[in-house]
């Protein structure tokens, strides 16, 4: 039998859940609030039915702690028991910081069994206006659709623990996001040579770290490689004599420390054929840093890495992102407005590279093949911009074949 309690506006309905191990009674309770909209009657009618419903799901064992867990108290459980068993630890902080950051401030706070639709759409429109990092403008679609994959994973567990009943994640309406080939930024095949004649320029001197950076700019954009995979490079992934480059690891870092980690995906293990040129600057730099160890001496850390800091331990990823926005700062600063390279960023110069193999007709199996891709249409979908000016000008080159013919 329900014990029903008025508490100032609300009513408090407990109910019997058995004994624990040590004989002492349990109790489950919870809280019905009247609709003012409503009248006396009527209210009444609703707190008998909220009480029999209550007292049915604690007696068929089917109360779920979904009633009394908050969506944050609950996802601090599921960062633990589940994300940090199943995931990669970089995937795992970038959900800790979407949950501390954009997630846990606007519903945290709910019980988890409570969250409807309307709450979750509230906070992907304030997503899209206000961002959480102080710069101007909203979050982007693609970030606001990560959140959400985010939350209806942790919906979904929910489920699955038996929890809450249901997830709201499927009744929400998400902004529309550009296909991922229209945000696609890189260098045109003249601007890729402008940058690669700026790297020169500034590191062919007496800069004792200068043929790495040549090196590391040069193997991002022949190879295609992620900054990840080119940071935790060592001496052994490169064939010389093969020209030929082993991608099976990736550097990132987690909490401010760098951590090396299995690529992104199965087929992201891959060998890239390298051109001769990188080859050689590839060479040159391992006798010059073999130099540079010997000239250092016992500070040197006794590691195999192609990218080093001063010491010989592995550069710091940030490194590289700072290197090739100062290249592109120096040469803007100097150069006329018709030979100004893009504000790019160096992520890009992996789809640069993807994009000038289509552009020299490489079929597509290959590019996504050096990319890593899993599927052949991931490239498709990235690179579709590049691939409608081929059709373009294969429609254009039928034209003028079949015109010469008439």
């Amino acid at each position: 039998m329900a014990n029903i309690t008025k508490r100032g506006n609300s009513y408090r309905v407990r109910v019997s859940n058995g004994r624990d191990s040590s004989g002492k009674q349990l109790f489950e309770s919870a809280t019905f609030t009247p609709d003012p909209a409503r009248t006396e009657k009527q209210n009444q009618k609703a707190l008998e039915a909220f009480v029999f419903e209550f007292e049915q799901k604690v007696k068929s064992g089917k109360y779920l702690d979904g009633e009394k867990l908050t969506f944050k108290a609950f996802s601090e459980t599921w960062i633990t028991d589940h994300a940090e068993k199943t995931l990669e630890i970089t995937t795992v902080q970038s959900y800790r910081d979407l949950l501390t950051r954009c997630i846990n401030p606007a519903i945290g706070h709910l019980k988890i069994a409570r969250i409807q639709p309307v709450h979750l759409n509230k906070l992907y429109l304030s997503m899209s206006d206000t961002r959480k990092d102080g710069k101007p403008g909203g979050y982007s679609s693609a970030t606001i659709r990560r959140v959400h994959a985010l939350i209806s994973s942790v919906f979904s567990t929910a489920v699955k623990w038996n929890v809450i009943t249901e997830s709201p994640c499927g009744r929400v309406t998400l902004p529309k996001t550009a296909p991922i080939g229209d945000r696609v930024k890189c260098f045109t095949p003249e601007q890729a040579g402008t940058f690669l004649e700026a790297l020169d320029a500034q590191y062919s001197g007496s800069d004792s770290m200068g043929t790495q950076y040549r090196l590391l700019f040069n193997l991002a954009l022949y190879s295609g490689a992620r900054r990840g995979e080119l940071i935790a490079l060592e001496w052994s992934d490169i064939d010389f004599d093969n020209m030929e480059l082993s991608i099976t690891k990736s550097a990132e870092k987690v909490k401010g420390e760098v951590i090396t980690k299995a690529p992104k995906t199965r087929t992201s293990y891959r060998r890239v054929s390298l051109p001769a040129s990188v080859v050689t600057l590839a060479r040159k730099w391992k006798i010059e840093q073999l130099q540079y160890r010997l000239s250092i001496g016992s500070q040197w850390n006794g590691s195999n890495y192609v990218f080093i800091q001063w010491d010989g331990s592995r550069m710091y990823p940030d490194t590289p992102t700072k290197i090739f926005n100062k290249i592109i700062a120096r040469h803007n600063a100097t150069a006329p407005d018709n030979e100004q390279l893009p504000r790019i960023t160096l992520h890009d110069l992996r789809h640069t590279s993807a994009t000038l193999l289509i552009a020299q007709n490489v079929d597509i199996r290959t590019v996504s093949s050096r990319l890593g891709h899993a599927k052949t249409s991931t490239t498709m979908n990235i690179y579709a911009h590049a691939l409608q000016q081929k059709d373009r000008e294969a429609a254009n080159a039928l034209d003028d074949l079949l015109t010469r013919k008439a």
